[in-house]
């Protein structure tokens, strides 16, 4: 079911998985502040819906995911103009901070601010033509979106400089191994196995999704003590809840539970 009135986004939910296509295909999906805006909207209005368990973003086309910022259109601001800009919500932050679990379904290019896209997502899928990297040296800048910091959490300082230090892209197979990506597709079967994997996480309780997530996305930034402690109250939340109680008493009696998301 398509959800939203959007100029450079498709957004559908169907049985609890939520997609967003950035749709500039003739521009190789590159974010400019339509779609930077857009995206916010659209993440905004998801998180409002309560009907979301899951969320698949990837790019309309064959050629591109996301194939880096729009250059065209910050080429001419002055630096307080662009500063001004980046003080603004940013939507590669707010789908790192989005609820429930994130999939990056990758298809051709990743590169900037579209590799930094798939890297505020939980997990990323990639076929096999795709190519990932942060080029943003060869202009004369660094990456500004999460590229200097998440990249190296993900894959290691020493893959991480290789690949903003020279601003080359690497294949998928390059970035499955260096752990960019966590899967490796066919081209041809990208959107089946995608979908499968966003179903079969879809299949488990709405709480016990947001709450795992929180906990792993804790223990990149929290000591392991206070990991730990954070972890157990979680657990607590999660024991407490309908859904968790539901799951428990499925188990005892050999049946399917039915979650409610409470």
């Amino acid at each position: 079911m398509e959800t939203g009135s959007y100029e450079t986004l498709l957004v559908r939910v169907d049985d609890g998985v939520a997609t967003i296509t950035i749709n500039r295909p003739e521009k190789r999906n590159a974010l400019n502040a339509a779609v930077r805006r857009e995206l916010v909207e659209a993440l905004d209005a998801l998180k409002a819906g309560g009907d979301v368990r899951v969320l698949i973003l990837t790019g309309a086309g064959e050629k591109a995911f996301v194939a880096g910022a729009d250059v065209a259109e910050f080429a001419e601001r002055t630096p307080l103009e662009q500063r001004a800009v980046m003080a603004g919500r940013s939507a590669i932050e707010e789908l790192a901070a989005f609820p429930w679990p994130t999939i990056a379904m990758i298809n051709g290019y990743a590169l900037g601010g579209g590799c930094e896209l798939a890297l505020a997502c939980d997990i990323r899928v990639a076929a096999r033509s795709a190519r990932l990297g942060q080029p943003e040296i060869k202009l004369g800048l660094i990456p500004g979106a999460g590229g200097t910091q998440r990249l190296p959490r993900l894959v290691g300082l020493g893959a991480a400089m290789r690949l903003v230090l020279t601003g080359e892209p690497i294949d998928a197979e390059e970035a499955a191994r260096i752990g960019l990506v966590d899967l490796v597709v066919d081209d041809a079967e990208l959107a089946e196995r995608t979908q499968e994997l966003a179903r079969k996480i879809a299949g488990h309780s709405p709480v016990a999704l947001r709450l795992a997530k929180d906990a792993l996305r804790a223990s990149l930034e929290t000591p392991l003590h206070a990991g730990l402690r954070h972890e157990r109250e979680l657990f607590i939340t999660a024991f407490a809840s309908e859904d968790g109680r539901e799951g428990v008493r499925a188990f005892v009696e050999k049946r399917t539970p039915q979650f409610s998301g409470r």
